[in-house]
């Protein structure tokens, strides 16, 4: 694979590369760099999560990337993810490398490290310090969204303070070419950057993802500010969450699960900005299966294929396409795209029963 090929494969469907250039030189100059991607085990895995990282992750892979994921267990116990037990927030990590193993990133293709593994390696705990000396306060206090809260917020732990300076001793101490990401965690990322020219360490290449929006749409985000950017800020506060009842689909829900959550979600006609129902069939379906095919009765236009995604948001927009249509359509292709997913985890009903209590009583 050339490196035009692998760079098409690494930014395809990002929201942001930073940056650009520097990614192109090191696909020019290293065969196999290394990228990771940190994850909270705080509960189920729904789309946006398993999918959607998850396929993101699997095109660097298959780029020539050494990959690491990165079960940050001790972040999701400062950030009081499933009550702050951190039995439960191990078990949930367990839970995730299957969950990734499902779609293919078995452990045979990357690498999966805990947080508390990386924090027993030597120079860790100075490398944080080092980090908390180079920055101030302020800076600090403007990155703390990256843990799912609203800008201002006073009323925290303080060991939350420690969780954005963790965050870039994480990168660091993985030695990290690039940081893989969603778009809420770009001040991290940045933090990282400018903290890495002040302690002469690697400066690592950014890549941020979308957040897939949740089933309830846009209308359910909120005032709470996430970002400064409005268009980020909105983005963060009403992605995809499984803490919102009806607003997210699981990686091993069944086909009528799947069918009966696309069917009530949001999605008004002729409408293509902050629709979810077109959010899965661009991120999801069009990533992996390049079209998307629509069986419709002749008296209602016939049934037709989209093979591109701007294709079918040019159709809806017109009005060619019936929010019922898309819906069906994308329902019926999500299932099909899921079900090695559920075969997998047929034999995983244990795990999925006690994840489903974790769920039910967070």
């Amino acid at each position: 694979m050339d490196v035009t090929e692998r760079y098409r494969l690494v930014t395809e469907n990002l929201d942001e590369t930073v940056t650009p250039d520097e990614l192109r030189s090191l696909l020019e100059t290293e065969d196999h760099p290394s990228a990771y991607w940190g994850f909270e085990p705080s509960g189920m895995m729904h789309l946006g999560t398993g999918l959607l990282c998850g396929y993101k992750i699997l095109d660097l892979v298959n780029a020539g990337f050494n990959f690491t994921i990165f079960l940050a267990d001790w972040h999701a116990w400062i950030n009081n993810k499933l009550g702050g037990n951190i039995d439960d927030i191990r078990f949930c990590g367990e839970y995730f490398i299957q969950g990734f193993s499902s779609i293919g990133l078995t452990p045979n293709r990357v690498r999966y490290i805990w947080a508390s593994e990386l924090m027993e390696q030597p120079g860790y705990l100075e490398t944080t310090i080092r980090i908390g000396k180079s920055i101030n306060l302020s800076r600090l206090y403007r990155c703390l969204p990256v843990m799912g809260r609203a800008m201002g917020l006073k009323d925290m732990e303080a060991a939350a303070l420690l969780y954005p300076c963790m965050q870039v001793a994480d990168i660091f101490q993985l030695k990290l070419d690039c940081a893989c990401a969603g778009i809420d965690q770009r001040k991290a990322h940045m933090l990282a950057r400018d903290v890495a020219e002040k302690m002469g360490r690697k400066k690592p290449i950014c890549l941020h993802t979308h957040l897939l929006l949740g089933l309830t749409g846009a209308v359910a985000g909120g005032s709470a500010k996430f970002d400064e950017d409005a268009a980020v800020s909105q983005e963060i506060g009403t992605k995809m969450s499984k803490s919102i009842p009806g607003n997210c689909i699981y990686i091993h829900d069944s086909p009528a699960e799947i069918r009966n959550k696309v069917v009530k979600a949001y999605c008004p006609p002729k409408v293509t900005v902050g629709n979810p129902v077109l959010e899965v069939a661009k991120y999801i379906i069009f990533s992996r299966d390049g079209s998307l095919p629509v069986e419709r009765p002749a008296k209602y236009g016939g049934s037709v294929e989209f093979h591109s995604y701007a294709e079918l948001e040019r159709s809806y927009m017109a009005g060619g396409l019936h929010p019922l249509d898309l819906k069906n359509s994308v329902a019926e292709a999500l299932a099909k795209l899921l079900e090695p997913v559920r075969s997998y985890f047929k034999n995983k009903q244990k795990m999925l029963q006690r994840m489903k209590k974790l769920e039910a009583t967070r």
